[in-house]
């Protein structure tokens, strides 16, 4: 296959498939397809993911994009963002002293100058774009993209530890490792790049202040194991319907929202009663967006949002698939139905088992800002029976 080929099926989606492209200006189209046909010309492979990435921004809709991760090579870094900040969370080889901390400068430029120029290469509301944008601080054809040209061969980073003193890290641009070893096509912010979680539902019990539910994420490979998972959290919820309620949905990039449906009617009924509090961040995704819209139509005042703004809005493309670009290596993520949370609405493309469920939400609004950073030592257990100690009783 050649990049003639990838350009084919990307085009295809562009103008045919993924509905989000349609309020796109055509010039904008034409122009951003023209620098990719320049690089497809020139054979120059990670100007050509570079172009597609940004011609995919367009949309300005987190569900379409182009994926580079499996494609390309990277300094053995992995930069997430919190908060508002870039922290390196983990490397490879002998770099390892340097994490965790977090990121001041690249080449002597602010981390934070870098992002925006990187700005138009990457999909979705700007928490969505938080989300994608680190590895761009990672890859060296990106890093020459956005001005940031290695000296003497070397990228140097400037980290800041936990107790404020700033060091600097050199690595050698030739010395890479595949970006999917320490960055995931579907991004979480966890510290390890790999997804692991013990059960779809983790549920603790505290008499005293409530119970905290962690749902980590909404894809189900084996085809039946949410659903059980979810249909034994019902079960528990109803048991006892008086304890006030904390979910943490942090680092959930979504799935099937239809099948967490048993669990919020149960926390619908329970949170009525006992109020609840939800635990979200920019990893937060996709149904999951869905899953905490749907209660806060339901619940009202009596649900409290904890954290920072979700990765996406509540008006967004989405359904559609992936698709692999076999000469780049790259996957091309497309959409095909809207999802309006915010009005209601729907459309043609709205799939009638969804349209169903949507309802206006207008807003999600954080009712109390907070980010975990890499430097708390706070367990995962104290976090949550500290939010239910400050809002539980308050809600």
């Amino acid at each position: 296959m050649s990049l003639d080929h990838d350009l084919e099926l990307i085009l295809g989606v562009v103008e045919r498939t993924d509905p989000s492209f349609r309020s796109v200006e055509r010039e904008r189209i034409e122009r951003r397809t023209k620098d990719l046909q320049t690089n497809l010309a020139e054979c120059r492979r990670e100007e050509f993911l570079l172009s597609a990435m940004s011609l995919f921004a367009l949309a300005g809709n987190g569900h379409t994009r182009l994926i580079p991760n499996d494609a390309i090579s990277v300094l053995p870094f992995r930069f997430v963002s919190v908060g508002e900040a870039i922290f390196l969370t983990k490397t490879l080889g002998e770099f390892a002293e340097f994490a965790p901390g977090r990121l001041h400068r690249v080449n002597g430029t602010p981390v934070e100058g870098f992002l925006q120029t990187a700005d138009c290469y990457l999909a979705g509301t700007r928490q969505r774009k938080r989300v994608i944008g680190p590895i761009m601080l990672a890859w060296p054809a990106a890093l020459v993209r956005l001005g940031v040209a290695a000296e003497n061969g070397e990228i140097s980073y400037q980290i800041v530890d936990a107790k404020g003193q700033i060091r600097t890290v050199r690595a050698n641009c030739n010395r890479t490792v595949p970006a999917c070893s320490l960055y995931p096509n579907s991004e979480h912010g966890r510290i390890d790049p790999s997804l692991s979680f013990r059960d779809y539902v983790e549920i603790q019990e505290w008499s005293d202040i409530g119970r905290s539910i962690i749902l980590p994420s909404f894809f189900d490979k084996e085809g039946s194991a949410l659903r059980d998972a979810i249909a034994s959290a019902e079960n528990r919820v109803r048991l006892c319907p008086t304890l006030p309620l904390l979910i943490d949905v942090r680092g959930n990039t979504g799935g099937d929202f239809l099948s967490v449906m048993p669990l919020v009617e149960a926390i619908t009924e329970c949170g009525q009663e006992s109020g609840c509090v939800v635990l979200v961040d920019k990893f937060t995704f996709s149904a999951a967006i869905v899953f905490v819209a749907i209660l806060k139509h339901r619940l009202g005042d009596k649900l409290k949002l904890v954290g920072e703004d979700m990765g996406d809005g509540l008006r967004f493309f989405a359904e559609g698939g992936l698709i692999d670009l076999p000469a780049c290596g790259a996957v091309m993520r497309y959409s095909t139905a809207l999802h309006d949370w915010e009005t209601g609405t729907i459309d043609q493309t709205t799939p009638p088992e969804i349209a169903e469920h949507i309802v206006p939400v207008k807003d999600l609004k954080i009712d109390h800002h907070w980010v975990e950073s890499p430097f708390d030592e706070i367990s995962r257990e104290g976090v949550h029976r500290r939010f239910l100690k400050e809002l539980g009783f308050s809600l």
